[in-house]
């Protein structure tokens, strides 16, 4: 399992809690990832939205591709998993401008593809926002336009909504044939595009059933398509470690204590603008991308022993959240970290 976290551009992940001790700072946002990288963690996940999807769309946020820029400057090993959504950028200077933080990271920059969903924010920001299965078909596009901008030296491209003549990008990626790409969807035009076009596929949080039957899913549509099995299948969660099940329980109570307001502006379109496989409750939302759902929940050994059936089950990256950041990651490092690798070990030695 290889170890992840959301860096902390929102102010925090509680959608009812209003001070997580978390500032939507460059200065936060760069020790998390800097004291990450030290503690063992492999991948920052930085999310691209112009609003703020947690705290409300009036409360401050940090834009993600400078972020990953300034974030790639200050780390040496992480990799730095940055959203991109086709709606809000010109395929062509996207892929030069991925390129550029492939070098100066050397090879460590990857891209979290996403169909945008959030309809206010689009009227706010002057995104393209059209019905779901045409966001899905300008993600193709967009996905094909800069897969040609990296492995070709002189591309065309002539498609309905993006065309390209002679376009050069040099210096290609580090990495080769590029960077990786990462996406994640639950409509057939999604999953479709994903097995299609992507690398890795990443879920929101799910039970260890749902996960195993997604992680099924894609690599039978990979398998039909005659293509190589994809690179990797991660999954959105949130942690809560504590020394014991009540103290982990108790926290639980605290952060899903509904208080509906601005933080829960985006839902309606979250809900409505997606084609979701699980139906949304509020309890879910308290919590940013369904995180609860997978129950990493109490007792370091309980969630480390909760892990082992993830991985069993053929995930083999977690992208976690946690509140507060810093404290909480420390804890995980420190505590369920050396516990899973130890199951591992008794397991390889009892097979």
């Amino acid at each position: 399992m290889r170890y992840g976290f959301w860096l902390p551009i929102f102010g925090g992940w509680l959608r009812n809690v209003d001070d997580e001790s978390m500032p939507p700072t460059f200065e936060y946002a760069k020790q998390v990832a800097v004291q990450a990288e030290r503690m063992g963690y492999d991948v920052t996940l930085i999310a691209e939205l112009y609003l703020n999807d947690i705290k409300g769309p009036q409360e401050p946020s940090l834009e993600a591709w400078t972020t990953a820029s300034a974030i790639a400057a200050v780390t040496e090993k992480l990799e730095i998993m940055t959203a991109i959504r086709p709606a809000y950028h010109n395929p062509a200077v996207a892929a030069k401008m991925a390129a550029n933080i492939d070098q100066l990271s050397k090879g460590r920059f990857t891209l979290n593809v996403v169909s945008a969903w959030w309809a206010e924010e689009a009227r706010q920001y002057g995104g393209i926002f059209t019905e779901h299965d045409d966001r899905y078909a300008r993600t193709r596009e967009f996905l094909e336009v800069m897969k040609g901008m990296w492995t070709q030296d002189s591309f065309t491209y002539e498609g309905e909504r993006y065309r390209i003549q002679n376009a050069r990008l040099q210096p290609k990626p580090v990495q080769q044939p590029y960077p990786r790409l990462y996406a994640g969807g639950e409509s057939e035009a999604g999953k479709d595009m994903i097995a299609s076009l992507c690398d890795a596929y990443v879920m929101h949080g799910g039970t260890v059933e749902e996960v195993a039957q997604k992680i099924s899913d894609m690599r039978a549509r990979r398998e039909r398509k005659g293509l190589p099995p994809l690179a990797s299948f991660g999954m959105a969660a949130y942690v809560i470690c504590r020394d014991t099940l009540e103290e982990a329980q108790a926290e639980l109570e605290r952060i899903t204590t509904l208080r509906p307001g601005d933080a829960y502006a985006s839902m309606d379109d979250f809900v409505q603008m997606s084609q979701l496989e699980q139906q949304i409750r509020l309890y879910d939302y308290s919590v940013s991308n369904r995180g609860l759902r997978p129950q990493l929940i109490g007792t370091p050994d309980m969630i480390a022993h909760r892990i082992v059936e993830y991985e069993q089950a053929g995930l083999d990256l977690l992208l976690l959240q946690c509140s507060p950041q810093l404290e909480e990651m420390k804890r995980f490092a420190e505590q369920v970290m050396p516990r899973v690798a130890e199951l591992r070990r008794t397991a390889d030695i009892t097979a």
